[in-house]
């Protein structure tokens, strides 16, 4: 269980301090949560507090009753953090079976290597071997570290706005891909995300704005609000 305990995050620019999240407390135990909100709401950044990319200017953090605050990226990595970034990191000199073996913590079989890149829809036979550098495109790159990801099976995997970057056909499967997070895994599941086919599929939805949590609660009270407002918006941006 994550519990955020009066989570502020200011920042000061050349027009002073200002204020990027505001006194947030959330707690979240379910398996499958999703962010979303208005872009430069706070999202990217509540995230990366969690998994410690970004040090909260005031509030706590507990990870199953653990201060993990004052923690780093590594520390809480090794406590079961795991994070995908919305633009993924390329690693020039290093094969995607490396970066997979890396994630697993230990040397797999090149058949459960093959394994983790076929559940994201790649043929592994074109890609175990391949080097993680510019030769990739975006969309291979996600896929690949959502591979990583499923290899390092984490008690918390925060995933940034997973669908950018993917193609409409790689998108379906995508959505395969959480589904079978979501009922395989035993740990919980963190995804930012405006796609409503990814926001039908989670349990809890928060959404965040102006650097607040603006509602919280079950997909089946939050998601047609959602789209009720979605609806509004584009009908009067039409008028």
């Amino acid at each position: 269980m994550l519990e955020l305990k009066n989570i502020s995050y200011v920042v000061n620019d050349e027009l002073g301090e200002k204020a990027i999240l505001k006194n947030i407390n959330l707690t979240l135990d379910d398996r499958f949560v999703a962010f979303t909100g208005p872009n430069g709401g706070g999202k990217s950044t509540l995230a990366k507090v969690i998994a410690g990319i970004v040090t909260p200017t005031e509030g706590k953090i507990y990870l199953d009753g653990e201060d993990i605050t004052g923690l780093s990226v590594t520390e809480r990595a090794k406590r079961g953090i795991s994070y995908a970034f919305q633009q993924p990191v390329r690693f020039k000199g290093l094969t995607v079976r490396d970066l997979i073996n890396i994630s697993a913590g230990k040397t797999l079989k090149v058949s459960d290597a093959c394994f983790y890149l076929s559940e994201v829809g790649m043929c592994a036979r074109d890609y175990i071997d391949r080097e993680v550098n510019a030769s990739l495109s975006g969309g291979e790159l996600k896929r690949i570290e959502i591979a990583m990801i499923l290899a390092r099976s984490t008690k918390l995997s925060i995933f940034d706005e997973p669908e950018a970057g993917i193609d409409l056909w790689s998108f379906g499967n995508l959505i395969k891909v959480f589904e079978k997070m979501h009922e395989k895994t035993k740990g919980n599941i963190l995804i930012i995300s405006h796609q409503e086919r990814i926001l039908n599929i989670a349990d809890k939805i928060v959404v965040v704005a102006d650097g607040q949590i603006q509602s919280v609660g079950e997909k089946s009270d939050i998601l047609p609000k959602l789209l009720s407002a979605e609806s509004c918006r584009v009908l009067t941006d039409k008028l």
